[in-house]
């Protein structure tokens, strides 16, 4: 079941409608229920935008408050020590059952100030006295909204009679809506977990990306990379528009590292970086300048700036000498795995690789803690120059 945004729309301006009339067809509607009409048409906006526009940071309240349960969830995160990768591990979910009750939660709330002054009169129950208090109307208002119905009060004027019917399809639609979206964030979910993992089995479970050439030029030989890399592409194109259409996949992590954002597009800039500036261009300048690499450092660093535009990154602060050493150890490190393989090296490419990692190393530095990585889970070189560092 779906239904258009116009739809939407119509079901809103339905509420207002409903509640200008008293029960007599014709009394003036109340401040409250301008109020709660329009507190509904607000979350509505919102699922709308956060549902079916499907654009990052375009939601008008569910951004703010999947950042604040995932703030919340990092600070208990940094009191559980070892336990921390696996406390975070249930923010998606967590994220995902708050979010659906706040919206129901706001709807609801909204539903009532626009019932509450019908009570006694045009809204009643069939029997009995009529309570009029504002639990008496967040029930009534909750079961107009739910599929089910149910309860004693029913409406009694022609005006929240529609009231009621456009509370009934209002809750319908969003829960229709908010089904399939959840539909399609685990479907990307899997196949985000899916590239993660094949790039880490490339890596042979390393995280290392010159073991990953290393292994994608067995004895030297190039044949075959820029066709495995392709492959990649594909895969990391869906994931970055993915992070795009559905922002609930920021909060979505694992307690093994290798399924981390942040590592495995490290993994990738890092691997286009050293095919850059450590292959032998004469030999192997065919890879070097192939399309697959270019676009893997492309998309990976697309990726990381969605990610530190739509989340709340924090800063990264080091020194540019601790950097450049940092990067030269890595650079000596990654050749040395590559002479091991009979692959044959730049000589003098440690001055390229220490600019070109500068280009994209810092933005993988804000978004890592961000999403509760450390620098030392995503680079696999990174314990030989600094020592691990808490979130």
């Amino acid at each position: 079941m779906s239904i258009a945004p116009t739809q939407l729309s119509i079901l809103a301006v339905g509420l207002g409608v409903a509640a200008a009339a008293g029960p007599e067809e014709k009394s003036a509607m109340k401040p409250e229920q301008f109020v709660g009409a329009a507190l509904m048409l607000l979350f509505l906006a919102d699922i709308f935008l956060t549902v079916l526009y499907a654009r990052a940071g375009t939601g008008l309240l569910a951004p703010h408050w999947n950042r604040a349960v995932w703030a919340s969830m990092r600070a208990a995160a940094r009191l559980s020590g070892r336990r921390r990768r696996a406390l975070l591990s249930f923010a998606g979910p967590v994220i995902v059952v708050l979010l659906i009750g706040f919206w129901a939660f706001g709807l609801t709330i909204g539903a009532a100030l626009v019932i509450q002054p019908e009570l006694g009169t045009a809204i009643r129950p069939s029997t009995g006295s009529a309570s009029t208090d504002f639990v008496t109307a967040l029930l009534v208002a909750g079961n107009s909204l739910s599929i089910v119905g149910g309860g004693d009060y029913s409406p009694h004027t022609s005006a929240t009679r529609i009231l009621f019917l456009s509370n009934s399809l209002i809750g319908a639609s969003v829960l229709s809506l908010v089904l399939s979206y959840l539909v399609q964030v685990y479907s990307a979910l899997r196949e985000r977990n899916a590239l993660a993992l094949t790039i880490d089995l490339m890596t042979d479970g390393t995280g290392d990306a010159a073991a990953m050439l290393a292994r994608l030029m067995p004895d030297g030989d190039p044949d075959g990379a820029a066709s495995e890399l392709g492959n990649l592409v594909q895969s990391l194109a869906a994931t970055k528009e993915a992070h795009h259409f559905y922002p609930l996949l920021f909060y979505f992590r694992f307690e093994e590292p290798r399924y981390a954002v942040s590592r495995f597009t490290f993994v990738l800039l890092d691997l286009t970086t050293l095919i850059a500036t450590g292959l032998d261009p004469h030999r192997y300048g065919t890879l070097v300048k192939s399309a697959p690499v270019c676009a893997l450092r492309q998309g990976a660093f697309m990726l990381l700036k969605t990610l530190d535009r739509n989340f709340p990154s924090v800063e990264h602060h080091t020194s540019d000498s601790s950097e450049t050493w940092r990067s030269r150890l890595t650079y000596v490190a990654a050749i040395k795995t590559f002479e091991r393989a009979g692959i044959a090296v730049q000589p003098d490419g440690i001055g390229r690789y220490t600019v070109d990692r500068r280009k994209w190393e810092p933005l993988a530095q804000r978004v890592a803690p961000s999403l509760g990585d450390t620098m030392a889970e995503i680079d696999s070189r990174y314990a030989l120059s600094e020592p691990q560092n808490n979130v």
